[in-house]
C-alpha cells in the first residue's frame, strides 16, 4: 500500500480514508506493508507494517514546497535517485520510489501493489516493473480536480497518464472521478470501477459535546439563529467565494443566519475581504485551521454544512458532519452526493439557488429534522468493509488478468 500520509498525520480526508481503507483489509485477512514518505509514530496501526520511505518527520514533508500545490512542482533535472535531495516534492518522491524499490527486491513480490493518487504512482509503477505484481491505481482526486478543467501542472499531468496507462485496474473514488478520468485521460471505462469512500461510525464514536469551543455561536442559536458551516480547506476547488456571496444573498433573505468557516489556505485572506466586502463580515467566523475537538465541535455547532466544491472526487467530510446531525447541502459536482439521497443538491456556481435552500431548511425545523434523520440513516449503511471486500476482488482479478467484474 503506497500512500503520503496517514492520521494523525494528515492534512485532509486522503489519509483517513488509507487508514479505514487498510484497517478493513486487514481484518479481512491482507497482510499489509503501508510505505510513506515520511517517519512518525501513528497509534493504532497495529494491523499493518508502516515503513518511513525518508527520515523526514512530518511537518518537514508538509513543508517542502509544492507538497500539496501542485503548481509548485517542477523538475530538477537529477540523473538518478541518488543524487536527488529532500529539498523539494519531486526530491522527496524520488526517494520514496528508491525506498519501494529495495522493498520489493526484499520482500519479494507482493500480490498487489496499490498506489494512492499521483504522489505514489511513480513508485507503484517501479513496482510493478521489478516484480510483475498488479499494479492498482486509485484516484481520490486529478490535477483537474485540484486545479479546473483547463489548468494545472504539466508534471503532474504526465506522472497521472503514465500510472493510469501502466495500471493494471484503476480505483475512482465516484463515477464524477471516473468519467473525468476517462475523458481526460482516454482510459477505456471497463478498466476503471468506482468504490465509494466510506465511514467509520466506530471511530467517530459519541463523543461528549460540551458547546464550549464556539460558545459565541452557541448563544446565538439559543437565540434562534442558524448555523451553516462548512470543513474544508481554503482552495479555488472548494469553491468558497460562491459560498460567501450564497451567504450575503441568504442573509438578504433571512437575518438569523450566521456562517462558520473552518480550515485555511491560500484562499482565507480573499475571503475575509469578501465577506466585509459584501456587508457580511460580523456574520461570517473563520476558525483557522482545526483538529481534534475544535474539528469536532465545528460539525457539533453546525444545523446545516454545505460542501459548496468545484469538483469534489468525493468528499467525506459531508459524511462526517450527517453523523453529528448536520442538514446537507451538497454541489451536484461532489462525488458524496451519488452515496446520498436525503441532501439538497445545488449547481456549484448557482449562489441563488444555495441561498434559498439555506433559507428553506433555517425557516422548517420540521424539514431539517427530516433531512438529519434519513441521511443518518443512509450514511449508515456505507462500510468499509464493503469497501475492502471490493478492493480484495479487484486484487484478484488484477492477478489472473480478468477485466470484468
Amino acid at each position: 500500500m503506497l500512500g503520503w500520509e496517514l492520521p494523525p498525520h494528515n492534512s485532509g480526508g486522503l489519509g483517513v480514508a488509507c487508514y479505514h481503507m487498510s484497517k478493513a483489509l486487514a481484518l479481512q485477512g491482507a497482510s499489509i506493508d503501508f510505505v510513506l514518505p515520511y517517519t512518525a509514530h501513528h497509534p493504532d496501526t497495529e494491523f499493518m507494517t508502516i515503513h518511513g520511505a525518508t527520515t523526514l518527520s512530518p511537518l518537514e514533508r508538509y513543508g517542502r514546497m509544492g507538497a500539496y500545490d501542485s503548481k509548485y512542482i517542477t523538475e530538477h533535472g537529477y540523473d538518478s535517485v541518488e543524487e536527488s535531495d529532500l529539498s523539494d516534492m519531486r526530491g522527496v518522491q524520488r526517494h520514496y520510489t528508491r525506498f519501494v524499490e529495495q522493498l520489493v527486491k526484499k520482500n519479494g513480490a507482493p500480490d498487489a501493489i496499490h498506489a494512492h493518487d499521483w504522489l505514489t504512482m511513480e513508485a507503484g509503477m517501479r513496482a510493478k516493473e521489478i516484480t510483475g505484481a498488479p499494479l492498482i491505481v486509485h484516484v481520490h482526486a486529478t490535477e483537474f480536480d485540484r486545479s479546473g478543467e483547463n489548468s494545472g501542472n504539466p508534471i503532474v499531468h504526465e506522472i497521472e497518464y503514465q500510472g493510469l496507462m501502466m495500471a493494471d485496474r484503476i480505483i475512482a473514488v465516484s463515477a464524477i472521478t471516473k468519467s473525468i478520468i476517462m475523458r481526460r485521460y482516454g482510459i477505456p471505462g471497463d478498466k476503471i470501477e468506482v468504490i465509494h469512500n466510506a465511514i467509520d461510525v466506530a471511530s467517530l464514536g459519541n463523543y461528549d459535546y460540551d458547546g464550549r469551543t464556539y460558545k459565541y455561536l452557541e448563544s446565538l442559536k439559543e437565540e434562534g439563529y442558524v448555523v451553516v458551516a462548512t470543513v474544508t480547506r481554503f482552495t479555488i476547488q472548494k469553491g468558497l467565494t460562491h459560498f460567501i456571496r450564497a451567504a450575503a444573498r441568504a442573509s438578504e433573505k433571512y437575518d438569523k443566519l450566521v456562517f462558520l468557516l473552518a480550515g485555511d489556505g491560500e484562499q482565507r485572506d480573499e475571503l475575509i475581504s469578501l465577506s466585509a466586502d459584501l456587508g457580511i463580515a460580523d456574520r461570517v467566523f473563520f476558525t483557522g485551521f482545526v483538529r481534534g475537538k475544535p474539528w469536532r465541535d465545528a460539525y457539533n455547532v453546525a444545523d446545516v454544512f454545505v460542501m459548496s466544491s468545484v469538483s469534489e472526487p468525493f468528499g467525506l467530510t459531508a459524511l462526517e458532519a450527517a453523523h453529528h446531525n448536520a442538514a446537507l447541502i451538497i454541489t451536484r459536482q461532489s462525488g458524496v452526493s451519488e452515496v446520498l439521497n436525503s441532501i439538497f443538491r445545488y449547481d456549484f456556481w448557482d449562489i441563488d439557488v444555495l441561498a434559498d435552500q439555506m433559507v428553506g431548511i433555517a425557516l422548517s425545523p420540521s424539514l431539517a429534522k427530516d433531512l438529519k434523520a434519513n441521511v443518518r440513516n443512509e450514511y449508515a449503511r456505507i462500510s468499509w468493509h464493503d469497501v475492502a471486500r471490493n478492493c480484495l476482488r479487484l486484487y484478484s482479478q488484477a492477478a489472473s488478468g480478468k477485466v470484468h467484474a
